[in-house]
């Protein structure tokens, strides 16, 4: 089929394609609306991208991406040294500190362990994890992982890990969700609500 736009503006809505979320069709909406509104949103869109492609860098502590090493999470002095969260990518990170339950410090594996993937325990950023639990302040380790079949053996995997370390390893609790009713959860959920009850 022949293009009905410049190369210029294929290329944008290929891109933008690539975003999770979005496909083709989303992408060209996408791409369209941004050109209509050039001066409110593609230039300072631009200008952004621009300027975070030359400033973002990885925490060389806890894998978190920012424009400052140590990150603003590790450079906080009110987060409680002793608890440290251990979550699979910088997006769970993040949907964690939306939720503002816990004043934590992180941990950012940057994946889980996948046989099928070919993802083994050298392509994870355990040795600095072990390295920071040895260092001594650490108490407890929440395991923040996925209830994945990837995620669940990486879990197993970090809990042996840390075992010899004398740290507490728990992780999050699996289950019903707020608001969610019981006709509607598949069995795994079931299972797991009723295997981690509590007393009322």
């Amino acid at each position: 089929m022949a293009s009905v736009t410049g190369p210029e503006i294929e290329r944008l809505i290929q891109l933008l394609a690539k975003l999770p979320g979005l496909g083709p069709r989303s992408a060209r909406r996408a791409a369209l609306h941004l050109i209509k509104k050039r001066e409110q949103l593609l230039a300072p869109l631009g200008e952004a991208m621009r300027v975070a492609a030359e400033r973002i860098v990885v925490c060389g502590t806890c894998g978190n991406v920012d424009t400052a090493d140590p990150c603003a999470v590790c450079a906080d002095p009110r987060r409680e040294e002793t608890i440290l969260v251990v979550v699979e990518d910088v997006s769970d990170l993040w949907a964690l500190e939306r939720a503002q339950v816990i004043k934590a410090r992180y941990h950012v594996l940057g994946g889980t362990l996948s046989a099928l993937d070919g993802v083994g325990p050298k392509d994870l950023n355990l040795d600095r994890l072990v390295a920071r639990v040895a260092g001594g302040g650490v108490k407890e380790v929440i395991l923040a992982l996925n209830a994945t079949v990837d995620g669940q053996t990486t879990a197993h995997y970090v809990t042996d890990l840390l075992t010899p370390h004398g740290v507490s390893v728990t992780r999050l609790a699996h289950g019903v969700p707020v608001g969610g009713e019981l006709e509607y959860l598949d069995e795994g959920t079931l299972a797991a609500a009723l295997r981690q009850r509590t007393a009322l």
